[in-house]
């Protein structure tokens, strides 16, 4: 059996849908597995992004590499700041190390930094 690679859109279905499942897992106090999805849906879009660009995606810095030349072109360090806010959240998955009210404090910028980056996608 073979596997086929995920479409760039289906990437992008994908972190709009593990935003939604990471809302519900906060809301339902599950801090470790809203965490992990967050993190999943940053991921997904710059992996959609990556895929359309034909740049490269498969580890940790590579995706940092994305996000930074992306922020160097579009003269915007949210983009950057959102991925790093997005890293806090996968840490978080591992070691339950997030105050709740950094948990608070970052999400929105991580839903924002998934919305920037989604955008991107749309408008190339």
């Amino acid at each position: 059996m073979t596997t086929r690679e995920m479409t760039a859109a289906e990437h992008a279905q994908t972190a709009r849908d593990f935003l939604l499942a990471s809302d519900r897992e906060f809301a339902a106090g599950d801090h470790l597995q809203g965490s992990e999805k967050l993190y999943g849906a940053a991921t997904q879009a710059i992996i959609a992004i990556c895929q359309q660009r034909g740049w490269r995606y498969k580890s940790h810095r590579a995706m940092q590499q994305a996000v930074e030349a992306l922020s160097r072109q579009y003269h915007d360090p949210t983009l950057l700041n959102g991925y790093l806010a997005a890293s806090k959240f996968h840490e978080n998955f591992f070691h339950d190390n997030m105050e709740d009210y950094e948990v608070e404090a970052n999400r929105p910028g991580v839903h924002y930094f998934v919305g920037q980056m989604l955008a991107l996608l749309d408008n190339e």
